[in-house]
């Protein structure tokens, strides 16, 4: 039996013959999808939950794909790989929570916000439900649909269009003219990665385009960013550390990443840490200006 939309169709009954068969579909659906559940491939090729579950350690110790809790996903070994919002959202998941929790805490009722795509993001879009009359323009799927459905007439949703990538986010030159008209107060951005060379990235490089216009709307930019960013570089820089007024991280980050954002970013907000003094926001501020003038 095979779920709707199902790319591939289950082996025949023979498990002992088709072990490699099943191997094969599990690692092209991984490859389509950027990651699998065990339910799901349970459906999809026919076999007990006990054998999906085993198929799964093998091509885990083979370092063929990554065994996480209920299912799988992909191993994304260079800058332009690109994981499915399937796969990213089974990562980092508490740290992602308190990333949301504190991130929420910078916005204010009755305020116009962008959020960018992302499984953190979505995570932030899921704390807005107790603040009043907000504007969020966002060009996510993902989280529109989120927001929707929670949020009702305490938030007016605006999406943006353009192309759809692996990971839900719509891009391009729709999405960017979309934004081009727009004044935010701020917008909050997930990221990929996170350096000192390359600073904020993503590897795709129409998603890049469209988060550097958002940036371009915002007058304050909220970077929100897990510790495991750190030290990974898209193919695509979206803008410097310099561009952004806050930087919401978690505590896992080593001190020599602290030092370095700390001297670049406007404030760092590192969960369960004190924010850093507002005078580092206004000397921030004027740095800000000039990065875009520079653009």
């Amino acid at each position: 039996m095979t779920t709707p939309g199902n790319q591939f169709d289950p082996p025949s009954s023979n498990p002992r013959a088709l072990a490699g068969e099943r191997h094969r579909l599990i690692l092209d659906e991984i490859r389509r999808r950027g990651a699998v559940r065990v339910s799901d491939l349970v459906l999809q090729l026919g076999v007990s939950d006990m054998t999906v579950r085993r198929d799964l350690d093998i091509l885990d110790s083979e370092g063929r794909l990554i065994k996480v809790h209920g299912g799988a996903t992909s191993i994304a070994p260079t800058s332009s790989d690109e994981p499915g919002f399937e796969a990213k959202s089974t990562r980092q998941q508490a740290e992602k929570q308190d990333i949301a929790r504190a991130a929420a805490a910078l916005i204010k009722p009755g305020t116009a916000i962008g959020i960018t795509a992302g499984t953190t993001t979505w995570h932030l879009a899921g704390q807005l439900t107790t603040i009043p009359d907000l504007i969020v323009v966002t060009n996510s799927v993902p989280v529109a649909d989120l927001l929707h459905r929670r949020h009702g007439a305490n938030a007016t949703v605006i999406l943006t269009g353009g192309v759809r990538t692996p990971s839900d986010a719509l891009v391009g030159p729709v999405a960017v003219a979309a934004l081009r008209t727009l004044h935010l107060d701020q917008v909050f951005m997930g990221v990929h990665g996170m350096s000192e060379r390359a600073g904020f990235s993503s590897p795709n490089m129409m998603e890049a385009d469209t988060n550097r216009a958002f940036l371009d709307t915002a007058e304050r930019l909220v970077v929100l960013a897990d510790h495991s960013k750190w030290g990974i570089t898209g193919l695509s820089t979206i803008a410097p550390l310099d561009a952004a007024d806050v930087l919401v991280t978690t505590a896992g980050l080593d001190q020599g990443a602290r030092g370095v954002l700390a001297e670049r970013a406007g404030q760092v907000l590192v969960t369960g840490d004190s924010p850093r003094p507002a005078a580092t926001d206004r000397l921030h501020t004027s740095r800000r200006d000039e990065i875009r003038s520079a653009g």
